[in-house]
């Protein structure tokens, strides 16, 4: 924090300064949203996240990052990744994986994290599939971080653990015949000893999906507010948006006050895990409650179109033999502009998903 006296914004600013800070623009062919990942959720999502920035997904690793979720991360920077999401001690390493399944285990807290990524490491010597590794890892760890499943009659290791270990287990995610396959990355690096760096990851939560307060951050890692309080980073403004207090690194006041009006006939399909619909004040990005509901289902959300600065509806593909089908469902008419613009991207949605010819539908 320092003196800088407080930026008073609209919503509309604010999502003017998130599209330009996310390169909708496309035009750098690294978006520098990178810094955050990119969420692939449904598997092929991410791909189709940044052919909406322009870019394609080279010299990039899918690993389990944050919150366990796949992300597709710039290789180079996956040790320091790993350093920045360990816990920050042993109760915010309990927070991130405390469930009903191993409410005692979580307990253990930063050693929980240790011994998992430690089992990865001696079981995922070569390309494995991700039952073979569970049953491994289900076994090398304590009893009390593993929970009984009826139906297969056997003990497994929490979801929520054993996805969030996998990066300090130096593990990557891929697919064959669409099973999970995890295997060693090929610049393997040490289990973290302490976390560091986390101050920075957070301060690209900031620039990119901020203002936002310690709530929003903390929600994003998986953890709760008073876990980051002592790494919450100095050097930001306080924004007040409608009234709200959040912050922005100060590095990027300026931006946010100049940021310009987006165009709304540039139009981008948002896949459903995009970087922009990760920020955790949904209510701004969509104040409408009902349409919240429907575009973040628990399972199986559609994707956002964007139009300008705002979601004006939601989509969905699906493969047709060589031929993707885009379905469009606007919130309300959309204007010929938007509908014109729809063509073009679904004809990137398609091409970043391997298909040669998009099928457009307007609902």
């Amino acid at each position: 924090m320092n003196g800088t006296a407080r930026i008073d914004v609209s919503r509309e600013q604010v999502l003017r300064y998130r599209v330009a800070a996310h390169g909708f623009d496309r035009a750098s062919p690294a978006p520098e949203v990178l810094a955050l990942g990119v969420q692939d959720t449904p598997y092929g999502s991410a791909p189709v996240a940044l052919a909406a920035r322009g870019a394609a997904p080279d010299a990039l690793e899918r690993v389990w990052s944050f919150r366990g979720a796949p992300h597709l991360h710039r290789r180079t920077e996956l040790a320091a990744l790993a350093r920045a999401l360990w816990p920050l001690d042993d109760a915010d390493a309990t927070a991130r994986i405390s469930t009903a399944a191993i409410k005692e285990g979580a307990k253990l807290g930063l050693e929980a994290y240790r011994v998992t990524a430690k089992a990865f490491r001696r079981t995922v010597v070569e390309p494995l599939g991700k039952g073979v590794v569970s049953t491994a890892v289900s076994a090398a760890v304590p009893e009390s971080l593993t929970f009984w499943c009826a139906p297969c009659g056997a003990r497994h290791i929490s979801g929520l653990l054993f996805q969030q270990a996998g990066l300090f287990g130096s593990v990557r995610i891929g697919t064959d015949r669409g099973k999970t396959i995890l295997a060693p990355l090929g610049s393997p690096f040490p289990v973290p000893d302490a976390a560091s760096g986390t101050g920075d990851l957070i301060g690209a939560y900031l620039r990119f999906l901020g203002p936002a307060g310690r709530a929003e951050v903390a929600a994003f890692l998986g953890t709760r507010p008073s876990a980051i309080r002592s790494v919450w980073p100095e050097g930001l403004v306080e924004v007040a948006v409608d009234g709200v207090s959040a912050w922005l690194p100060e590095s990027e006041a300026d931006a946010l006050r100049e940021a310009p009006r987006a165009d709304a006939g540039t139009v981008r399909l948002l896949p459903p895990g995009d970087p922009f619909l990760q920020a955790r004040d949904r209510s701004l990005l969509l104040p409408e409650r009902d349409r919240q509901k429907e575009l973040w289902r628990a399972v199986g959300g559609p994707g956002a179109v964007l139009a300008g600065s705002e979601i004006v509806g939601t989509w969905r593909a699906r493969a047709s033999g060589r031929r993707t089908e885009v379905t469009v469902t606007g919130f309300g008419a959309l204007p010929g502009a938007v509908r014109r613009a729809l063509e073009t991207e679904a004809q990137t949605v398609a091409e970043a998903r391997g298909a040669k010819d998009a099928l457009l539908r307007i609902e």
